[in-house]
């Protein structure tokens, strides 16, 4: 019932949406930096402007799935895509189940990179560990999830902040070198453009995050909710990066710190951090890793449980859920042997194109078109009413 009472206010109305969304989102790039490196900080004095993009592309996102979702009541991705998209809803499925098993095997990936670095054991312990988790969440449900992923969203966040303070205040000098020459010599062709247009991107490599956080929508029931929460969620989800690229250009345009598997892990032992701080960099990233595992297989999942009842059939039992959770991290961590840098580089671009397709391109002409259309409706449905109390007045 604790759990429960949490997001039955504000918090679950405002904030839970953007809570799960940057949760789920950040354990499979920002935790390790990789991603920041990829789509952003290799552009150097530019690489602010992948930002802009990427905070402004996801709050608009979010704001219209959020509103779409609040008026048809389409909580489950299956439902979603088939209201913008209609039967193109099957080749989502293809295309979200292989972009979750590239970005889960990402994770493991990085997870098995710590876990050597920092402790000098077999990258398996963590590995293990975070698929046991995961199965466990994904046992109890969405209430176990929905507090889970606020603490640890509270612990990245004291975290990020914590490390970024570090990294930054270390190395201020050469930050304001690189932002006053525009320096951009890690990739001498880049322009602000071309950064813009990577932000974006990356947006869109994201947009595979959303449904986890559509089961968050249940309790809105008011435009101003939606466009909140989606506001927030923007927020919530560039904050981080912002802190990881400053501290990024403290070492712009460092080799070792842009080619590294774990650009956080090099950047953090370069400005002299405490071995307590290290092991607490791990335990977090260790989390958020869960929080993207965690909901992206349950996003799956809720799919999973619209197509049985469509079928009459009874919903996945919690012990199947959580196998089948086992199941998914076993494949993925199959898949992470590729290495991390050769996953995000080539497989997320192509399905960031696939997903611009299904999604974000129906969502901004589809999607919009059916909000105005849902609000004209129930414009004249009131006004109807309005007339009839009158008549009979």
């Amino acid at each position: 019932m604790k759990v429960s009472s949490m997001f039955d206010g504000n918090l679950g109305k405002y904030l839970l949406p953007g809570i799960v969304l940057q949760s789920v989102m950040i354990g499979g790039g920002y935790a390790t930096g990789r991603e920041i490196v990829e789509y952003g900080a290799k552009f150097g004095a530019y690489g602010w402007y992948a930002g802009l993009g990427i905070m402004l592309g996801f709050a608009l996102v979010a704001i219209l799935c959020y509103e779409l979702i609040r008026l048809y009541h389409v909580y489950d991705y299956k439902s979603f895509i088939e209201a913008i998209a209609g039967p193109l809803y099957r080749v989502f499925d293809l295309v979200y189940a292989v972009f979750m098993v590239i970005i889960l095997a990402v994770m493991s990936s990085a997870t098995g990179a710590v876990v050597q670095q920092m402790f000098g054991v077999s990258h398996w312990f963590g590995v293990v560990g975070i698929m046991v988790v995961a199965g466990l969440l994904n046992f109890y449900g969405e209430k176990v999830i929905s507090f889970f992923e606020t603490f640890g969203t509270v612990a990245l966040y004291v975290g990020y902040l914590t490390f970024s303070v570090l990294v930054i205040s270390g190395h201020t000098g050469n930050i304001a070198a690189v932002m006053a020459s525009s320096d951009h010599s890690y990739v001498p062709d880049a322009t602000m453009g071309h950064a813009l247009w990577t932000g974006l991107l990356y947006m869109a490599c994201n947009l595979v995050v959303f449904p986890a956080s559509f089961f968050t929508v249940k309790k809105q029931t008011k435009r101003k909710e939606s466009v909140v929460s989606g506001i927030v969620a923007g927020l919530l989800a560039t904050i981080p990066w912002f802190l990881t690229y400053f501290s990024v250009m403290g070492f712009y345009p460092s080799k070792e710190v842009l080619g590294a598997q774990v650009p956080w892990m090099v950047m953090m032992q370069e400005s002299g951090a405490p071995s307590w701080l290290m092991v607490a960099f791990s335990f977090i990233m260790g989390w958020t890793l869960i929080e993207t595992a965690t909901g992206m297989i349950h996003a799956l999942l809720a799919r999973v449980d619209k197509g049985l009842a469509e079928k009459g059939r009874p919903a996945l039992s919690r012990r199947n859920k959580g196998l089948t959770t086992v199941v998914i991290m076993a494949a993925s961590i199959a898949l992470a042997q590729v290495g991390i840098i050769d996953l995000i580089a080539k497989g997320y671009m192509a399905l960031a194109y696939a997903f611009m397709a299904l999604f974000l391109l129906p969502l901004l002409t589809v999607g919009v078109y059916k909000i105005f259309q849902k609000e004209e409706g129930e414009e004249m449905e009131t006004e109807e009413l309005a007339a009839d109390c009158r008549q009979k007045a």
